[in-house]
């Protein structure tokens, strides 16, 4: 019989959600906070536990640089550059205005360190550098980022340069910017721990991360602020408390401090006031639906990966599940085609919902079992 069930699409969920899920901070008062637009996301799970003018435009400021290290990952994955390559700094990048790591023209630097004066430090120079060595000009760079914000599914952002400069044509959302942060975390996880360095020294120059959680909470390991006076004070910070990974953008914060505690405000009520359990495993068979026309008479049905919810704490025995399968089955059937909507609800009000997927196929039946299903479903 089916129980609790629950399809995560772990760091996949931001950049493709297919489930449709109340927040659960719909029972769980979640804390007041102190900026203009919000958001905190379970990466285990997946699910949304606070959410605040997320889909709100706001000035990403040095979020920016974000979608700049994405493209600068991709390329050393795809082998454009390495991170040992040596790079000559132009004049435009070395006279690069606001927050700089300090290359000089008269100084090659390499890949790996423009990748850390960029995160660490919030480089300006460093983000051009790495925008022109990438895709040739900065203005060229401003739209690969454009074209790779259109493929993550960031639906309302928009790039005008590769180091967050405030511009008409420049902007983002709480949820994209969370969205490319798991993103990040997914496709680049030889590369995350950069985010989490306190200090980085260029030259003669050290600089400590401005991200003031590195120091303050032991599990958070990332990612990046941003300021602007059109911004404020951004922060996406992201932790690892035993198996759970949190996320929170605090978008338009008053201050420095501000955007700190406030972040730390909700990642803390993320973990204190909800757990996140797997329920089932990838390709676990947890139902078995009848096939009409097929070579078998039924079929295995369940998740493309590991099942997990984020719950209110103690609220487990609470969950109710339905299944609405199609019906009728009918032969051919591929893995992966979908049969049915699996339908969580919580104390009595609708949580999820979600895919019921085949795990294996279903080839047509012979001749006369087909044409002895067909008699049966025509009386049926």
């Amino acid at each position: 019989m089916l129980r609790f069930l629950f399809f995560t699409f772990a760091l996949l969920a931001v950049c493709s959600v297919q489930a449709q899920a109340p927040s659960p901070a719909a029972t769980v008062p979640a804390p007041m906070i102190a900026a203009q637009s919000y958001l905190l996301i379970d990466l285990t799970s997946g699910q949304t536990l606070v959410s605040v003018n997320a889909e709100e435009r706001r000035d990403p400021a040095s979020l920016t640089k974000l979608m700049t290290a994405y493209l600068a990952f991709a390329a050393i994955r795809d082998q454009h550059i390495a991170p040992s390559q040596m790079v000559k700094v132009s004049e435009r990048a070395w006279r690069a205005e606001g927050s700089r790591m300090f290359i000089e023209p008269a100084r090659a630097v390499s890949v790996g360190e423009l990748l850390r004066g960029m995160i660490v430090q919030s480089g300006n120079d460093a983000s051009i550098a790495l925008a022109e060595l990438v895709g040739g000009s900065e203005e060229t760079f401003a739209q690969m980022m454009n074209r790779e914000a259109e493929r993550l599914g960031l639906k309302q952002t928009r790039y005008a340069n590769a180091t967050g400069f405030s511009h008409p044509e420049h902007y983002s959302t709480a949820s994209d910017l969370a969205r490319l942060a798991a993103a990040i975390i997914r496709d680049f996880a030889e590369f995350y721990p950069l985010y989490s360095l306190r200090e980085y020294r260029y030259g003669n120059v050290s600089q400590y991360n401005r991200n003031r959680l590195l120091w303050s909470d032991p599990s958070v390991d990332g990612m990046k602020t941003g300021f602007t006076e059109k911004a404020g004070y951004n922060l996406i910070s992201s932790a690892k408390r035993d198996s759970r990974r949190l996320l929170a953008v605090v978008l338009g914060a008053g201050s420095e401090k501000l955007r700190a505690s406030e972040s730390q405000k909700l990642l803390n009520f993320g973990f204190q006031f909800f757990e996140a359990t797997r329920l089932y495993e990838r390709n676990q068979t947890v139902a078995r639906l009848e096939v009409w026309k097929g070579a078998t008479r039924e079929v295995k049905a369940g998740f493309a990966g590991d099942v997990f919810l984020t719950l209110p704490r103690g609220t487990r025995e609470q969950l109710k599940v339905t299944l609405e399968k199609t019906q009728p089955l009918l032969a051919p059937i591929t893995v992966g085609q979908r049969l049915g909507t699996v339908k969580v609800a919580l104390d009595g009000r609708p949580f999820a919902e979600f895919p019921l997927l085949a795990l294996e196929e279903v080839a047509l039946g012979s001749w006369l079992s087909r044409t002895w299903d067909a008699a049966r479903l025509w009386f049926k």
